[in-house]
């Protein structure tokens, strides 16, 4: 859904680096897997093809904080 995102941070040596993949726009979502020693990040259409994607070594990255946009609750 439009404003879901992911945050990922990643050891870069002697810092710390922060990335983000959003969904920008409208029926779009974000979605993350680990394999193979790499999590990869990707931003996926309603028919599944990937508009972009991140991929970072899964022993470098020390957190993966999905933050979905907050929905209402219609039901009663």
């Amino acid at each position: 859904m439009k404003g879901d995102r992911v945050e990922i941070v990643v050891d870069a040596g002697d810092t710390t680096r922060t990335y983000e993949v959003v969904a920008s726009r409208a029926g779009r979502r974000v979605e993350t897997a680990v394999h193979r020693g790499v999590v990869e990040v990707s931003e996926v259409t309603r028919a599944g093809s990937v508009v972009r994607a991140a991929r970072f070594m899964a022993t470098r990255v020390l957190a993966l904080v999905e933050q979905p946009v907050p929905r209402d609750d219609t039901t009663d």
